[in-house]
């Protein structure tokens, strides 16, 4: 790694601190005076600023599930409809994830970044208009491809600025937001969708929020400093690390280059030249093996569960109410993922949180009274959403800087055809088995998303590949 300009001047070091470095005759680069940082007020400035913009993408995705169940009593929908209405919104996800990733290597994290709030939030506001579902299907999938595109992206964003020792716990947290969107969601479907005819269009007219948010984006939030060193703005990336050495401290802990923890560099990954290449090849397959499979019972579960609920005779307020009950587990799910993320590792905690995901989803399709659908749903929240956050923090970590957006872009991109083709999967799934043969298949998808984690390479400690 070099030092993208910083060379051996000690005024480019940490403010009152002397240079350090694994090699006593240069000073540290600006990506290990990073990765060496305690957490500062900045880190969770830039936290917070990501985590708002994903809580909006999740309120956005969650909403769609109440606004189904709403419209297919409205609107006489069928469940192939409300199915295609789901399942549109993935497919522009699955191409914005890939383009998204792509387009943040070429252009930065943080415009690509703001350019996707204002699309989903636009397109979000402006299908609270339509007048039928061909129309509503229309702005679903311009919706889809501002949120897939948002997603890699600040992901990857949060792990190029986190410091080392808690870079995967910072991912979590970031993905921790997703919670509180879906609570929301939830919120705002119990309250707003059910309680009127047109509820759900007040709903969808909220999604113009994000891109209002898109200015405190664009205004607010610094552009990632390996990429602005891949483009040769060296004083500006070194202005960004200033600024976050020169930012009050949060958390006593320094990471210093010379303690035992040693940081290594994986040389053939930072030369990999394709995701596809023979140094990346199979950490690559793995990971989109994880991503299809989560992808396809997360969404083949909670985008149907409310309609699920409604068909079994429960009324929407009802229905709803279970619903955000259920949707309460997540926050713990992802506190427990972000304290284990850094203790057992990323691989070990991704498939752990996977397994208890299949072992729920079995719990689910058994339920038949009240309370076992509440406890299941519960524990299917907790572990699966823990498992999201780990997924989150462990892409970003397998890639080069050159190749971070794109590898992380093209594994959602992939996942997010799982995501299609699950809520298409639910209706013949429980016309063929009912409810216990949909979440067996859910289950076992979880399970061969928990042996594809065992394959990863386990990231923790580790300096993120240049």
């Amino acid at each position: 790694m070099t030092s993208g300009g910083v060379g051996s001047d000690p005024a480019h070091s940490p403010v009152g601190q002397a240079p350090f470095s694994s090699d006593a005759n240069s000073s540290p680069s600006r990506t290990e005076r990073l990765d060496s940082l305690p957490v500062t007020r900045k880190h969770a400035r830039i936290l917070g600023t990501s985590g708002v913009g994903w809580a909006m993408d999740a309120m956005d995705v969650g909403l769609i599930s109440f606004v189904m169940a709403a419209l297919s009593v409205q609107w006489s929908l069928s469940t192939t409809q409300t199915s295609w209405l789901a399942s549109t919104g993935f497919v522009g996800m699955a191409l914005g994830a890939t383009l998204g990733g792509l387009l943040a290597d070429k252009f930065g994290r943080r415009q690509i970044f703001a350019a996707t709030l204002i699309i989903y939030g636009v397109a979000t506001g402006a299908s609270a208009l339509s007048g039928s579902l061909a129309v509503l299907i229309v702005f679903r999938f311009l919706v889809g491809l501002g949120l897939g595109a948002e997603l890699p992206v600040a992901s990857t964003l949060i792990s190029e600025f986190s410091p080392r020792a808690v870079r995967g716990r910072m991912v979590v947290l970031l993905e921790a937001f997703w919670a509180l969107g879906w609570i929301l969601a939830a919120v705002i479907g119990t309250f707003i969708v059910s309680g009127s005819a047109d509820g759900w269009r007040w709903a969808l007219a909220l999604g113009c929020i994000p891109a209002l948010y898109s200015v405190v984006i664009r205004r607010g939030m610094p552009e990632s400093v390996r990429f602005l060193e891949s483009q040769g703005k060296h004083e500006e990336a070194e202005a960004v690390v200033r600024s976050f050495e020169e930012s009050p401290a949060l958390a006593s802990k320094k990471i210093n280059a010379m303690e035992e923890t040693v940081i290594v560099h994986d040389h053939a990954v930072e030369q990999a030249t394709g995701i596809w290449g023979r140094a990346l090849a199979k950490r690559t397959a793995a990971l989109w093996v994880v991503w299809f499979c989560i992808n396809f019972s997360y969404y083949g579960a909670f985008i149907w569960i409310p309609s699920l609920l409604h068909a079994q005779g429960f009324t929407l307020v009802k229905s709803f109410t279970f619903t955000l009950i259920i949707t309460l587990a997540q926050l713990p799910g992802y506190a427990v993922s972000a304290f284990l993320i850094e203790r057992w590792g990323r691989r070990a905690t991704l498939a752990t949180f996977l397994v208890g995901s299949a072992l729920s989803a079995a719990g689910y399709g058994l339920a038949d009274a009240e309370w076992q659908i509440i406890v299941a749903g519960c524990f299917l929240s907790f572990f699966n959403l823990g498992a999201w956050g780990a997924l989150y923090a462990i892409g970003p970590e397998l890639y080069p800087t050159s190749l971070r957006g794109t590898g992380t872009g093209a594994a959602a991109g992939f996942g997010r055809i799982a995501s299609i083709l699950a809520p298409l999967t639910v209706p013949p799934l429980l016309s063929f088995g009912g409810q216990g043969l949909l979440f067996a298949v859910f289950g076992i998808a979880f399970a061969v998303a928990a042996l594809a984690a065992f394959t990863l390479p386990e990231q923790r400690g580790k300096a993120l590949a240049d």
